[in-house]
């Protein structure tokens, strides 16, 4: 495989979140190196509660809170590398994290690779899609330290 290109970069607008910045890019890099992604821009925004809800009202049209929020930016009219901004609800993190017993990493990490799959064709509107794809972002967040986060909600 060519060698990975993949420029990552989190942003924080939250600001009340404990997370470490290189084990999330290197997450990021190893879901996109299991699907032969080499170039890749992925922009992360933490943002809170009421951020996800303008964004999910805009976008969506829908008004309530969600855990993320991810736009496909790549520009389809040459050659371009994959280009996604993912916008994950740190607020909303930091709740479930304290409530499931686990760290705020984690649960982001959760939020992170959820919003890649959903741009690398996974779904998860059907009971059987909606297993698939969570059985694999447990496979990811296990294999990078974070543990069976999705598992772990499923059964609290």
């Amino acid at each position: 495989m060519k060698t990975m290109a993949a420029f990552i970069q989190i942003t924080d607008s939250f600001g009340q979140i404990s997370f470490q910045t290189a084990p999330l890019k290197r997450l990021v890099k190893n879901v996109l190196r299991q699907f032969k992604i080499s170039k890749a821009v992925i922009e992360i925004e933490i943002v809170n509660n009421s951020e996800i809800r303008k964004l999910s009202r805009r976008f969506l049209g829908r008004s309530h809170i969600t855990d993320c929020i991810s736009f496909n930016l790549t520009n389809e009219t040459r050659k371009a590398p994959l280009h996604l901004e993912i916008v994950v609800n740190g607020q909303l993190a930091a709740g479930q994290a304290k409530r499931l017993n686990h760290s705020q990493d984690a649960e982001l990490a959760l939020y992170i690779v959820h919003g890649l799959l959903h741009h690398l064709g996974f779904d998860d509107s059907s009971k059987k899609l909606f297993d698939k794809m969570h059985r694999l972002e447990d496979q990811f967040l296990s294999e990078n330290g974070y543990g069976r986060v999705f598992d772990k909600k499923a059964h609290s």
